[in-house]
């Protein structure tokens, strides 16, 4: 590449950037999926709009894969552990049994609505069974619901990206119609068990490093942080296990490892998953042929359908039947499981394969997302509204920062206390944080104030505090705690349980 073709190369991919930052927020101010804008820029920029060609399927592959799992690893890294810990096991079995049921489902509709063979089928069957983990956080995240149900719908988002891409490979390697169920769950389960082992293995080893290792400039904290989700993706995907499961994981163990800079992390991570869900839905876009998505309306719509009315809720009902999830929740999730990025980038798979019929079904399932996102997204708050599910009482979680201090073996805490929080009127001394963790400064309005014990703190104050290592979960649930009920928190029952970067706490 000349330096003019870079020079061009560059403005064409700011532009589109800018575009689709800008579409993003036009997006949000109606109430619409952001991924559908993504998509209109894509298609708009592409040969039949502004004459930007591409259709290299195969490079769009592999490009819709790493964007994915950088994708997972934000996910992974703004997930709280002990709001899913105890969700695994229905999780799990929605990413593994609701998805095959899903897919039989789906494929038994598609074969005797449309007339397709069962391979075709259940390949498309397949594609579309995933829920996406890019819509399910970006979209359930600003809604304030049970920290078990939205727990619950990331979990199973974040584990069943990797059985779908296992089926979608065999369905599209396979010369007969139903595949051998002995392999094919053997091969599920290796990929599983491997990845997860690995994805949880660097996680570690990354939280380890990060925590003892004092790096030269704090924007190294999270380059290196994504840097080990990525390598975890790569490392699983070498030895022929699943990078997808191995990024998310990863991306949880970091998350919840009291890292330094944390905030600074999750900004870092939440850009880069920005950048490439915007990256991956334009590329998408581009992929497509407009003039031959008219054709793919009738049948995407026959297919989305039956998976939203049938296939969606029976899943969901069977699978959590024996968790006792009440039938108001269980309705949520199954009108919550959003497509979006990952159905598009599947169906790579089939045209790099050469399946046949493998480009009409590219043309379905992107008029199929398109058209059920636009649905189930912008109507999610109204569901939840008329479930019952919407919590009205919400506060402003506290945020805490943490830097490392070398030298002392120490942690220093910064806490921004926001409007609304019960930390407002609480005295120094009313703390009651754990020996020998010690609030040292107060910025307030501009100023730094040196606090002794009976300064009262306010809203808007930032309080830096020295703890040790051994002491500074305990100061940070106190604090969270204080933030949440008052200083009587631990008489009401108030322990300062992490939440979810996103959700809400009730006061």
């Amino acid at each position: 590449m000349t330096l003019p073709e870079l020079y061009v190369t560059l403005l064409i991919a700011g532009t589109v950037l800018l575009a689709s930052i800008a579409a993003a927020r036009t997006a949000h101010r109606a109430g619409l999926p952001s991924l559908l804008l993504f998509l209109a820029v894509g298609i708009v920029a592409g040969e039949d709009g502004l004459g930007l060609a591409f259709d290299d399927v195969q490079l769009a592959q592999a490009l819709g894969t790493a964007a994915l799992a950088v994708i997972l690893v934000e996910g992974g890294l703004t997930t709280q552990w002990s709001d899913v810990r105890r969700l695994v096991a229905p999780a799990g079995v929605l990413a593994t049994v609701g998805v095959f049921l899903s897919v039989l489902v789906t494929a038994s509709g598609a074969h005797f609505l449309l007339g397709l063979d069962w391979n075709v089928a259940l390949l498309l069957g397949a594609i579309v069974s995933s829920t996406d983990s890019a819509a399910v956080f970006s979209v359930l995240r600003a809604l304030p619901l049970p920290r078990k149900l939205t727990g619950l719908v990331e979990a199973e988002s974040g584990f069943n990206d990797a059985p779908t891409i296992i089926l979608v490979l065999v369905f599209s390697t396979t010369t007969s119609d139903v595949p051998a169920i002995g392999p094919l769950f053997g091969n599920l389960l290796f990929q599983l068990a491997a990845g997860g082992t690995l994805g949880v293995l660097i996680g570690l080893l990354g939280s380890v490093a990060l925590r003892h290792i004092a790096l030269p400039a704090t924007g190294l904290y999270p380059l290196a942080t994504v840097g080990f989700g990525i390598t975890a993706f790569a490392a699983a995907g070498a030895v022929g296990a699943s990078g997808i499961i191995a990024a998310y994981l990863s991306g949880l163990v970091l998350g919840n490892s009291q890292l330094p800079h944390r905030a600074a992390t999750r900004s870092f991570a939440e850009g880069a998953g920005l950048l490439a869900q915007i990256g991956l839905f334009v590329m998408l876009g581009l992929l497509v042929d407009p003039s031959e998505l008219s054709g793919a309306v009738l049948p995407a719509l026959v297919v989305g359908l039956v998976l939203l009315l049938v296939a969606r809720p029976v899943s969901v009902l069977l699978c959590l039947l024996p968790f006792r999830i009440p039938l108001r929740q269980q309705a949520f999730i199954s009108w919550a499981g959003l497509r979006g990025a990952v159905p598009i980038v599947l169906t790579t798979f089939p045209v790099v394969e050469e399946v046949p019929h493998a480009r009409e079904i590219l043309n379905i399932v992107f008029v199929l997302v398109a058209l059920f996102t636009l649905l189930q997204g912008p109507t999610l708050p109204a569901v939840a509204r008329r479930l019952g599910l919407v919590r009205t009482d919400a506060l402003r979680e506290i945020q805490v920062e943490a830097a490392p201090l070398d030298v002392l073996d120490a942690d220093l805490l910064t806490v921004a206390i926001p409007e609304g929080s019960h930390l407002h009127g609480v005295a120094v001394f009313e703390l009651r944080l754990p020996h020998p963790a010690v609030v040292t400064l107060i910025v307030r309005e501009g100023a730094t104030l040196v606090p002794d014990r009976d300064t009262v703190l306010r809203a808007g104050d930032e309080v830096l505090l020295v703890a040790t290592p051994e002491t500074r979960e305990d100061a940070e649930r106190r604090l969270r705690a204080i933030g949440r009920r008052g200083k009587l928190a631990r008489w009401l029952g108030e322990h300062g349980t992490p939440e979810p970067e996103g959700t809400v706490t009730s006061g």
